[in-house]
């Protein structure tokens, strides 16, 4: 890796794509073919964490695997078409690109679904890792030796910092601003449109030491 072509890896849900219209159809769709009850509309104001952990709200932990085969199973059905690219998103890759970097997507979601979310949308990837939470996704940023990693939760934060590169933090998730910084992000923005500015003065930055 050289300072003028860094690798940066992007989180998925609430980084690069808006799947909460999507995941909200898909939970109504396991909810009524199971008869379970479940507030969908609270579930996607967490998104980030790995489905199993949002499953435990609703299903006995006897059925937690049975569910989650099962929710993903129906997700391309149900979920896919909903879904819309974050502001900026398709720009924050170019970025990359532009300055001869790779653009790798680390998400908790399961990588097949996540392939497809990329793919309906036009957001082409280096590499796509998927099935990693939080301190977990350093696996993936170590391996692609990724510079940054950019993500809107706490547990991206976490993760970044684990793998030793920078935190690029996005309040376009469940955790606000503040949060994000506490959680030692290193640059905090309000979404992916200014992430093209931020990564030219990185690479700017890098060049000059």
């Amino acid at each position: 890796m050289t300072s003028r072509a860094p690798t940066v890896g992007f989180d998925l849900d609430m980084t690069l794509i808006d799947s909460r219209p999507g995941i909200r159809e898909a939970y109504l769709a396991l909810s009524a073919e199971t008869g379970t009850y479940i507030d969908a509309d609270l579930a996607i104001t967490r998104l980030g964490p790995p489905l199993e952990d949002e499953l435990r709200n609703w299903f006995p932990e006897e059925r937690i695997q049975e569910m989650g085969d099962r929710y993903r199973e129906i997700y391309p059905t149900y979920a896919i078409a909903p879904t819309l690219a974050m502001a900026g998103a398709r720009e924050a890759v170019a970025a990359v690109r532009s300055h001869g970097g790779r653009a790798i997507v680390v998400t908790a979601k399961h990588e097949p679904n996540a392939k497809l979310h990329l793919a309906h949308l036009g957001i082409e990837a280096d590499a796509v890792i998927g099935w990693l939470w939080a301190e977990a996704k350093a696996e993936a940023l170590s391996e692609h030796d990724a510079a940054v990693y950019v993500g809107d939760h706490t547990g991206d934060v976490r993760g970044a910092r684990t793998a030793g590169a920078l935190s690029v933090a996005v309040a376009t998730g469940p955790c606000d601003a503040a949060e994000l910084r506490a959680a030692g992000a290193d640059a905090v923005l309000p979404d992916l449109t200014e992430f093209p500015a931020w990564l030219a003065a990185y690479v700017e930055g890098a060049a000059a030491k």
